[in-house]
């Protein structure tokens, strides 16, 4: 329940109404039973996190975008975050609680040992991974993309930009579905309004969708272009690298007219996936069914008498890249995991060793029968230090 209201008689009476919100920034019938669910003694008004400062959070409370310091408790507060608000001791707005997650877009942080989750964006009902046409495409890129979109708990969606730029953007949508299957892809040129009707029919009415890229992509030029006007600034992109300038240096809601809400994100090179196991079956559907149809449960997919992964590959249905891609993230998801649990790191140190010690066992005995000195080749084994 929410606050509570004193009626003529005097008594205290529960009232059956959402807390005043942030409408403009996705506050919705929806949210506001999620509020309900979640009550906070002493909390008077729903707000949502805007931006976050270095020492300060922009906190959109009703109709207002108040600077609130961060909460003494309740975890890291991201972006995205919905958030009660209560008077301090002085009477002054404070964030009390930070609410439960809808939705949680994270990865690993960048520094390669780190077992250390970092999220990038909260309560988004979309993730919309952006690709530019006027540079290769990066199908490994893409790939971590989409996985880490669909462990988020929102829906993906990818959005091709700068189609007016290059004669190859037919090309790049082609390779674009084949690769994003189940995923929908909307092209759009934000220079001269193609697509961007599409791209808004795709989110839900009052919905959060975040903008996911490298630096360049297009990402704030396109969220110009859905707003209808400047409010974010756009920057050259290089020829020989197609490297951008970091025109947003921050993680931003942006309203618009019509309920929706955009969130920009600073360009990411890398996307080091946390976590990401739903998400990897989300992406690799189609290889994790092949994997399943082997004819033994065990099957490494090597030489094995019926391996229907071979078969796919060796029939050209399953791209080799595609199954390396898989393989290779599914062996990240499991050293993050062996850095995360001690019982499991030793016993994958105690397997490999005990696979190194029997490899050196076979490498010695092929010696010994290459040299003639194996038993039953009639030579007399002599000692040797190994």
């Amino acid at each position: 329940m929410h606050p509570s209201s004193s009626n003529a008689h005097g008594n205290t009476a529960s009232i059956n109404r959402p807390a005043p919100g942030p409408t403009a920034y996705g506050y919705t019938p929806g949210i506001a039973r999620h509020f309900d669910q979640h009550p906070c003694p002493g909390a008077a008004e729903a707000g949502r996190v805007v931006r976050v400062d270095r020492t300060l959070l922009l906190v959109a409370v009703d109709d207002r975008l108040l600077h609130l310091p961060y909460p003494l408790s309740g975890g890291v507060t991201v972006t995205g975050d919905w958030v009660w608000i209560g008077p301090n001791r002085a009477g002054e707005r404070q964030i009390l609680s930070v609410l439960p997650r809808r939705s949680e877009l994270s990865r690993k942080r960048a520094f390669e040992d780190s077992s250390e989750e970092q999220v990038l964006a909260a309560n988004m009902d979309t993730v919309g991974v952006v690709v530019p046409v006027d540079r290769p495409l990066t199908h490994n890129r893409l790939e971590r993309t989409l996985v880490a979109a669909w462990d988020s708990g929102a829906t993906p969606l990818v959005i091709i930009t700068k189609a007016d730029l290059a004669q190859v953007a037919d090309d790049v949508v082609g390779k674009v579905i084949l690769q994003a299957a189940g995923v929908e892809v909307v092209t759009t040129s934000a220079e001269n309004g193609d697509g961007i009707d599409e791209l808004m029919s795709l989110i839900p009415a009052g919905g959060t969708i975040v903008l996911l890229g490298p630096s360049g992509a297009g990402k704030s030029t396109l969220i110009n272009a859905l707003v209808g006007r400047q409010v974010q600034q756009t920057g050259e992109v290089r020829s020989g690298d197609f490297k951008g300038k970091h025109t947003t240096t921050a993680r931003e809601l942006v309203p618009l007219s019509n309920g929706t809400v955009l969130m920009d994100t600073p360009g990411v090179r890398g996307f080091g996936l946390f976590d990401a196991g739903e998400g990897l079956g989300g992406m690799f559907g189609d290889v994790e069914e092949l994997a399943a149809g082997c004819r033994f449960a065990d099957c490494a997919h090597g030489g094995e008498p019926g391996c229907a992964v071979r078969e796919a590959i060796d029939g050209g249905i399953l791209p080799e890249r595609r199954w390396n891609s898989y393989l290779k993230m599914q062996r990240e998801l499991a050293a993050l995991a062996r850095r995360s649990d001690v019982a499991a790191q030793r016993a994958y140190y105690r397997e490999w060793h005990q696979k190194v010690a029997s490899a050196g066992k076979s490498q010695r005995w092929a010696e010994r029968e290459a040299s003639g000195r194996g038993s039953g080749t009639g030579g007399k084994i002599r000692k040797r230090k190994w």
